[in-house]
């Protein structure tokens, strides 16, 4: 389907985090190519809010934790029949790339289905247009967005637009205060978290600036110093927006939370130990970058001087701690400029 011609597109990418912010500036250039044309997006419902900012977009939440266990193949089947059969989108378009989400495209009973060619799980087989991305390996997840958008008649954006929420606050009496800095410290993925001496030990080294740690809850408390809040598990992703626009700064390990603040500001830092930052870093290239001694902006990394050492997870998911003090002072440096 060509930009002017459809009425109606299906939007398929239900998680996760950093990914649906990926994909958000792909469908607001759809958008502007298509202002008249209706646009449901199916999204897991913990990641609802993020399309908060897009008004011209339709979300069909999808359950994903409800369809778990013996049953869970029939109760999905059920849902799809309930809520998507309706919708008979003229074009449907999987930015997920599983046999899930493309099961989900055929469900719809769309007129066209697009998708990308380097799906896995064979998901390509359900498509009607599979859009080969070239440098798929090394390209960043929001340029391949935009290319499969492309594919479908959306011209590419000069920049790409991140309409998020502006989010809600965060009780005052939690927060005591706007934030400094926000800081997202631990990661699900392997060696990518901070420990928290170096939590307390860079909290410190920002006073009197106040420090917002944010994230999932862990097992034991954060003795943080004075200058320092403990909002791990307490803050709705609403909030987490809004902390972020209100911060001075975001710091943040590899995760989704920085994929978010990175659709919010290039006043970032992600920190990186294994993981290749040009290709799952900030998408934006005002952010900034640190990786094995280097602080730089994304602008600024050429092409294969951080690759991915995938084998190096353990060594770090090990080491009592994934940066030095002069590591720390450099980002300390950088976050403390007016």
């Amino acid at each position: 389907m060509k930009a002017g011609t459809g009425r109606s597109l299906l939007v398929v990418k239900p998680s996760s985090l950093g990914d649906i912010v990926h994909a958000i500036p792909a469908v607001v250039s759809l958008h502007r190519s298509l202002p008249g044309a209706a646009i449901h997006w199916i999204v897991n419902t913990e990641w609802e809010p993020l399309l908060g900012g897009m008004p011209f977009v339709q979300p069909v939440p999808f359950p994903r934790k409800a369809f778990t266990g013996a049953g869970g193949c029939y109760a999905a089947r059920r849902w799809a029949r309930e809520n998507l059969r309706s919708l008979e989108p003229d074009l449907a378009i999987d930015f997920q790339g599983l046999i899930r989400s493309a099961w989900l495209t055929r469900m719809s009973r769309a007129g066209s289905v697009a998708g990308f060619r380097q799906a896995r799980e064979g998901a390509w087989l359900f498509y009607d247009k599979a859009v080969p991305v070239a440098d798929w390996k090394t390209r960043h997840a929001m340029d391949r967005c935009l290319a499969l958008a492309e594919a479908c008649g959306a011209p590419r954006p000069g920049e790409p637009e991140f309409l998020l929420p502006e989010g809600d606050p965060v009780d005052e009496s939690l927060l005591a205060g706007l934030p400094g800095i926000v800081l997202h410290p631990f990661s699900r993925g392997k060696g990518k978290s901070l420990s928290p001496s170096e939590v307390i030990d860079f909290c410190k080294m920002l006073h009197p600036l106040r420090v917002v740690v944010v994230g999932s809850p862990v097992e034991e408390p954060l003795a943080l110093p004075s200058n320092a809040v403990d909002l791990l598990g307490k803050t709705s992703l609403p909030q987490l927006i809004r902390l972020i626009r209100d911060a001075r700064w975001t710091v943040s390990v590899d995760s989704g939370p920085m994929h978010l603040a990175a659709g919010v500001t290039g006043r970032l830092v992600s920190i990186h130990t294994w993981s290749d930052p040009r290709m799952v870093g900030p998408c934006r290239l005002d952010a900034w970058v640190f990786r094995e001694g280097h602080l730089l902006q994304v602008r600024e990394i050429a092409p294969g001087q951080f690759p991915e050492q995938r084998g190096r997870r353990r060594h770090y998911a090990e080491a009592p701690r994934l940066l030095d003090q002069q590591d720390w002072e450099k980002i300390a440096t950088l976050v403390t400029q007016d």
